[in-house]
């Protein structure tokens, strides 16, 4: 076999390994989701008699699966603990897929994106054999289940002691809520999610810390447990991910204290200290962790439109948040910084983005802008709910968040078909169209001559 047809054969490989990326993700998650519904549909997963309609069963496999977290009835009441334990393996298994489907995309992109794949080891990665993915998949495994058993003792021992709860009880809740946590899924026990537990650092910040480690993504975290001295050597994923995160964090934390310092439904009646407790979870759950520590339907407009943001824009790729990601909202921002500039090339600490990347994040960036106008369309058409409702609520399915104003439960059928619909696109769309323009990538053999055009 000569050179040339060796290389063939490898990108071949490379290429069609998961016989085309998208179709597998979308499979594996439909597959998900139909066998999640078909066990919430039988009657030993309600509480009381009967058992779920089909929309209903289909909705909350779907926000298990998708790990969004919105929901038209109680989890902790409707459900009976078969169907609990589905919903909950449910989360997981989205979870899981999430990150070992898009840390090994990561890995079989990475020769074809020239980037250096840190994942595995510090040299760059050249091919994807067998024995990276079962290491990659062994270490997410490992890695996830060992986080959501930490938060789990921990919230654990705090409903025990805190709350009177029973030993049983006091560990039931502490898995359930660290692997909904973990997973960034949103899913509560309690009929006003966190709300009970809003002056209570222990739970409050266990819960968010969870979010924000499930939400950066086992690249980055594992990079970060290897070289965290060493912020210099990090790759542009890692830098871009830690800033714009701590920049979120910090700035969802001041915007919330601003808009709702004084509102009588959120943080007014709360003390100085647990005031600014509130807020810091409140940001950290549009993160798309779905739990919320306030009425949402309380918040002033101006704080429902800073939170549409951050969902928006999500957390980090390859870990279990949702959103168009970090990475590409924060490049996005370089690419405007270097045009500001004038800059030819977009820097990232000592790396050169090629244009490839950066055409691929704005392509995410505005087919989540269209889908979000038509779903918002499509709702208002369909709802006499308010336009700032209706927004939110679209924003939250897309971005897999599962906030809520309260209005999912009374939305018409079509309505929440239309959730979704948008539930399943939110959280296979990003993944697929980025694996799939990336693996669409190819060398031109000719370019046509250049022409220049008015722009703004």
């Amino acid at each position: 076999m000569t050179q040339a047809t060796r290389s063939r054969a490898n990108r071949s490989t490379s290429a069609g390994g998961f016989h085309h990326p998208g179709r597998v993700i979308a499979g594996a998650f439909a597959a998900a989701i139909a066998i999640g519904t078909a066990l919430l549909s039988l009657p030993l997963a309600t509480a009381g008699p009967g058992r779920a309609d089909f929309l209903t069963a289909l909705f909350h496999a779907t926000s298990a699966v998708c790990v969004t977290g919105l929901v038209t009835v109680d989890t902790g009441t409707y459900w009976s603990g078969f169907g609990q334990a589905v919903i909950l393996l449910c989360i997981q298994a989205g979870g899981l897929g999430i990150m070992t489907l898009a840390t090994l995309l990561a890995l079989l992109l990475s020769r074809r994106l020239g980037l250096r794949a840190r994942l595995i080891v510090q040299t760059e990665t050249k091919s994807l054999s067998a024995a990276d993915v079962r290491r990659v998949i062994g270490r997410v495994v490992i890695f996830s289940l060992a986080t959501e058993a930490v938060v789990a003792v921990v919230l654990g021992v705090r409903f025990a002691i805190g709350y009177d709860q029973s030993l049983s009880s006091a560990a039931y809740f502490g898995v359930f809520h660290a692997i909904s946590a973990f997973n960034n899924a949103g899913f509560g026990l309690n009929a006003d999610s966190l709300m009970q537990y809003v002056a209570d650092p222990w739970i409050s910040l266990t819960i968010c810390a969870a979010i924000i480690v499930g939400g950066l993504g086992f690249p980055v975290v594992f990079e970060l447990a290897r070289s965290w001295r060493r912020p210099r050597s990090w790759s542009v994923l890692t830098r871009i991910t830690v800033i714009v995160t701590a920049a979120l964090l910090v700035l969802g934390t001041a915007g919330m204290l601003v808009a709702e310092w004084s509102n009588p439904g959120t943080l007014g009646p709360l003390g100085m200290g647990t005031r600014f407790l509130a807020a810091f979870t409140a940001a950290v759950m549009p993160r798309t962790a779905g739990f919320n520590n306030l009425d949402i339907a309380a918040y002033a407009p101006e704080t429902l439109l800073f939170t549409d943001a951050l969902m928006f824009i999500g957390g980090g790729s390859a870990g279990t948040a949702g959103g168009i990601k970090v990475t590409t909202f924060g490049l996005l921002a370089y690419v405007l910084w270097a045009e500001m500039r004038g800059d030819p090339d977009v820097e990232v600490g000592r790396r050169r983005v090629p244009g490839t990347n950066q055409r691929q994040a704005l392509a995410v960036a505005l087919l989540a802008i269209g889908v979000i106008a038509v779903a918002t369309f499509l709702m208002e058409a369909l709802t006499e709910f308010s336009f700032d409702q209706v927004l939110f609520e679209v924003i939250s399915a897309f971005a897999t968040v599962g906030l809520s104003t309260g209005i999912t439960a009374d939305l018409p059928a079509a309505g929440q078909v239309l959730l979704v619909l948008l539930m399943y696109i939110g959280r296979i769309g990003p993944l697929t169209l980025a694996s799939g323009l990336a693996l669409r990538e190819r060398a031109r053999r000719h370019h046509l001559p250049e022409e220049r055009t008015i722009v703004g």
